[in-house]
């Protein structure tokens, strides 16, 4: 097994755009209502990837400040490049950092946020316990993250399901956990935090619905992004990965097509 877990998606210009669509259409505004900021906060983003939630946080706390960690060289640029086209936010910050060992201003921040993080890491707890090391006493950890469980398809595209659930699987064989949203309570309490609350961010949706091309695009990408992985462990055949994927296409065009799934979302306090 690799010292570091390989990321699934990968971070190629079709991911990035799926990325960006799924942030700015489909998450970021429900994410900021459940955050329910008060526009004076100090937050740190554990992980922010190309900083689409950041840059939301920071418009939402406008006499406050947000900090973005991020450990990919790539990653961090474009979220510099992407700020600086959005005419910067002077209240943003965007550094170099490990999630697992990250260089902070310990114990100072009003909230520490991570979304889609830890199902993509092998030690998930020690995120979080560095996240509640961050906040002050009384701060706020707010973890989001996937299980792939719950995801269904009506009517089911022919073979879709068992590409989904070898999706699933590569994350074992990753060292990873794509189950880790069910998880999010306990790893807090685990982490130190007394857990508050929890509930589904619903990102589902049918047809008929506005952006419902976009919803089924990123139900699509998350398993084509991982093709490589899941063929080179033998979890799927090659020919039965493309028919999944001709069927999920037509099924998507399906005037009675419906996509149930949601974000597990869960906040403590230190």
């Amino acid at each position: 097994m690799a010292s570091e877990p390989v990321y699934i998606h990968g971070t190629t210009a079709a991911e990035q755009r799926r990325l960006s669509l799924m942030n700015d259409v489909l998450l970021n505004p429900a994410s900021l209502r459940e955050m329910a900021l008060a526009g004076d906060e100090s937050i740190v983003d554990f992980g922010c990837g190309l900083g689409q939630f950041t840059r939301a946080m920071a418009r939402a706390v406008p006499r406050g400040r947000v900090l973005g960690l991020e450990r990919d060289p790539a990653q961090l640029a474009g979220a510099r490049r992407l700020t600086e086209e959005e005419g910067g936010l002077g209240n943003v910050e965007l550094r170099p950092g490990d999630v697992l060992e990250p260089e902070l201003e310990w114990g100072t921040f009003d909230v520490a946020h991570s979304r889609f993080v830890l199902e993509h890491v092998r030690e998930p707890l020690r995120v979080v316990e560095n996240m509640v090391r961050a906040v002050r006493p009384g701060g706020r950890v707010i973890i989001a993250d996937d299980d792939h469980d719950i995801m269904r398809l009506s009517p089911s595209p022919s073979g879709f399901e068992a590409l989904w659930h070898a999706y699933m699987r590569s994350y074992d064989r990753n060292g990873t956990d794509p189950y880790i949203g069910r998880r999010l309570v306990s790893l807090l309490h685990q982490a130190g935090a007394a857990p508050r609350r929890n509930t589904l961010i619903f990102f589902g949706g049918c047809a008929g619905m506005p952006h419902f091309d976009v919803l089924a695009a990123n139900m699509l990408g998350v398993v084509v992004s991982a093709r490589q992985l899941i063929l080179e462990n033998e979890l799927f055949e090659e020919r039965a990965f493309d028919e999944a994927v001709a069927a999920f296409e037509a099924w998507a065009t399906r005037p009675d097509a419906a996509i149930w799934y949601g974000m597990h979302w869960a906040e403590g306090v230190k």
